[in-house]
């Protein structure tokens, strides 16, 4: 038996993965002995593209309009796998996050002013977060919705408590969960008849028949591509594996691409397995079924017990995961920014506030996920134009800075979310 306390055990897991990155940097390792240990930043930040808001939006988008809004889905997550390479580039080639960043090259009141919209973004991930995962507590176990959102406190916070412990533990933990979630909703393909050339006609051909739907695409677009991912993935590689020549540097952007390749490809196919599931399931004589709950109550009798418990299992794993990563997200960027450093207690206390408000109102739960998502899609170009800006800098970036190529794909995506939200905008002002 192994006597060594745990804490120290875990702590020795952090210490054995920056030696085996080490021996991978130098050439002694080969094959997925390479890539094993450098894998976690973009395994951690992919939760964020797997969470509560996706599976609220790709329920609406399936149920409501079939294979037709796949578009959006592939659309948000090459967009979401541009910016956080750039986002992994910025922290390994600075050593630090983009919110600090920021916080060293941008005056004042512009440092505020972005403090304050992130922070807003943070607030709305964690109501879709957390609200996913204490639904999930709520209908497995039959309790009162509040009652499911003290349970998912509990557990988020006992996971946050793994940072303590070095970075791997954490790693680990959100890293077998995003397994459980990857599983449990491609499994569910297995329940539907998944007609494959409308689903690609839907991938690769846009439309947008109505204003509802323009509504649920800015929301796809808001759950993938997430303020609080694209922070928090520079202050992960940032801080993980400090280089220690450019060839290194070099190395660990290499790896870092083919990381965020993976793990971003695995949370798109998730995001495409949600609308395939939810269209194939509900598009066709259940289109009012767009609300967790009522979905997880059709799915029993339309499929059986296993069908359904897949969904809670994958809705749990997703908004525990996804609710650590967002309050992880929400210190760095307050303590980047501002330099201040909360208490944990009470900085998971204050991104929660929003979503008892919320209950307590008695507003639909759904829905509230699908327009805290829109929030989200208006906040997001803030931390892209601030990627875009460092990461095309020589000063900032040395050879790392964009090439031409990458820094014209980077303004295009940017481009088309910031006129999706304004085609939003003109549809949904109050008068128009």
């Amino acid at each position: 038996m192994n006597d060594t306390p745990v804490s120290e055990r875990e702590r020795s897991w952090s210490a054995r993965t920056t030696l085996q990155v080490r021996e991978a940097l130098a050439g002694r390792r080969r094959g997925a002995h390479v890539l094993l240990p450098l894998a976690g930043p973009a395994v951690v930040v992919s939760v964020a593209y797997m969470d509560p808001g996706n599976l609220a939006t790709n329920l609406q988008a399936g149920a409501g309009y079939g294979y037709g809004l796949l578009w959006a889905v592939l659309f948000a997550n090459v967009a979401a796998m541009l910016f956080q390479a750039i986002s992994a580039r910025l922290g390994l080639a600075t050593g630090v996050s983009l919110a600090k960043q920021c916080a060293r090259s941008l005056p004042r009141l512009v440092v505020l002013a972005m403090w304050i919209v992130s922070e807003v973004a943070a607030m709305a991930t964690d109501l879709a977060e957390f609200l996913g995962g204490a639904i999930g507590f709520s209908l497995l176990a039959h309790l009162p919705l509040l009652i499911g959102m003290t349970i998912t406190a509990v557990f988020t916070y006992a996971l946050l408590a793994l940072q303590r412990r070095g970075f791997r533990p954490i790693e680990l933990a959100i890293g077998a969960l995003v397994g459980l979630i990857a599983v449990a909703y491609i499994a569910q393909l297995g329940f539907v008849a998944v007609p494959w050339r409308p689903v690609l006609r839907g991938m690769l051909v846009p439309a947008v028949p109505d204003r509802e739907a323009l509504i649920v695409c800015a929301g796809i677009v808001g759950a993938t591509i997430m303020p609080h991912a694209l922070f928090l993935h520079s202050g992960l590689t940032g801080e993980r594996i400090k280089p220690s020549t450019e060839q290194e540097r070099a190395k660990l952007v290499r790896y870092s691409n083919v990381e965020v390749i993976v793990a971003l490809t695995v949370a798109g196919l998730v995001n495409m397995a949600m609308v395939i599931m939810a269209s194939g399931a509900f598009h066709d004589g259940h289109r009012q079924v767009t609300e967790i709950g009522s979905a997880y109550r059709t799915l029993t009798p339309l499929f059986g017990s296993m069908a359904a418990g897949l969904f809670l299992t994958s809705l749990m794993a997703s908004g525990l995961s996804s609710s650590v990563v967002g309050t992880m997200a929400g210190q760095m960027i307050m303590q980047d920014f501002l330099g201040v450093s909360l208490p944990l207690w009470l900085l998971r206390l204050v991104t929660m506030a929003p979503s008892f408000i919320v209950v307590a109102l008695g507003v639909g739960v759904t829905r509230a996920l699908v327009l805290s998502q829109v929030v989200l899609s208006f906040a997001v170009p803030v931390p892209m134009l601030a990627l875009i800006g460092f990461a095309s800098r020589r000063s900032v970036m040395g050879e790392h800075r964009l090439g031409r190529a990458m820094l014209v794909l980077a303004v295009t995506t940017f481009v088309v979310v910031v006129a999706m939200n304004a085609m939003l905008l003109a549809q949904t002002w109050p008068f128009a």
